[in-house]
């Protein structure tokens, strides 16, 4: 079916915020879990939206590769290809688990980004798997989720970006987010009421204890990976996904307020190519 033509014309005229790049970390003098400012965290506005995925690659040249790559992301997940027993993630090096940085809204649903500093990356929390190390650049929310499994779509997911020690984008963690019968520990830390997605003025200086979110996925134990991209313009490839098997389940009125903050954010699911899935 051919899409309208104002769907074709919001395409071209729609400005929405891009996809966080976890860059904008500002320093908060006496920061405390609860200090809020009042500054821009640097989401930009672009030229493309999520509602009209599929016609990323005509925009401009530099977003080619959202029509020709080989290993775009998301993908659907079927029930049917086994879990990974390769390429698996090690958390040590994220000691504690708490992390202090900003916590706001990209736009389109809750994030928050790490402090850091300068261009060191290395301090960081850090994932390991094979032979390399990536550090915990922040994380963000999509609604609703980017990757289905078994062809069904969670209300949300969690994205976990890790960087390499030059600070670019190396390997994502997705969790799915749905709601469950008991509140999350991982999403009670969070600042109430959430940020909403008309909101992109306001920050808050928070602690995250970030062991809780991969506690209550089992600590990735079990999960699908793939060669993809990143999920927004220019769709840069060379990312290495790991899909949590298990839900983060969250109570119902959790999942409500984190729906309440969020847009539509889903790109549409793209045809597997040379992804190599769950492969050595």
């Amino acid at each position: 079916m051919r899409p309208s033509t104002s769907v074709l014309v919001a395409t071209a005229i729609i400005s929405v915020t891009a996809c966080p790049d976890h860059s904008n970390y500002q320093s908060h003098p006496h920061l405390a879990p609860r200090q809020t400012i009042t500054s821009n965290p640097g989401r930009n506005a672009t030229d493309w939206s999520y509602e009209a995925s599929y016609n990323w690659g005509r925009i401009k040249p530099a977003y080619e590769l959202c029509q020709t790559g080989t290993q775009q992301s998301p993908i659907a997940i079927g029930n049917n290809i086994g879990l990974s027993n390769y390429h698996h993630p090690n958390f040590t090096g994220y000691g504690g688990g708490n992390v202090t940085g900003n916590f706001f809204n990209w736009g389109y649903g809750p994030a928050f980004t790490l402090k850091h500093s300068g261009d060191d990356w290395t301090d960081l929390p850090s994932m390991q798997f094979d032979d390399e190390t990536v550090y915990l650049k922040g994380w963000h929310i999509h609604a609703p989720a980017d990757h289905s499994v078994g062809g069904r779509h969670s209300k949300a997911e969690l994205h976990m970006v890790h960087v390499t020690a030059e600070g670019h984008e190396r390997a994502v963690i997705g969790i799915r987010i749905d709601p469950g019968s008991s509140d999350s520990e991982f999403f009670a830390q969070l600042p109430q009421p959430l940020i909403g997605f008309n909101d992109t003025t306001q920050d808050v200086g928070v602690t995250v204890d970030m062991r809780a979110a991969l506690a209550e996925v089992n600590d990735l134990s079990e999960f699908w990976t793939y060669k993809g991209s990143l999920t927004s313009p220019p769709c840069r490839e060379g990312i290495r996904w790991f899909v949590a098997r298990s839900v983060l389940f969250v109570g119902v009125e959790q999942m409500r307020d984190v729906l309440r903050v969020c847009t539509y954010s889903a790109r549409a699911e793209q045809e597997v190519w040379r992804h190599e899935i769950n492969s050595a």
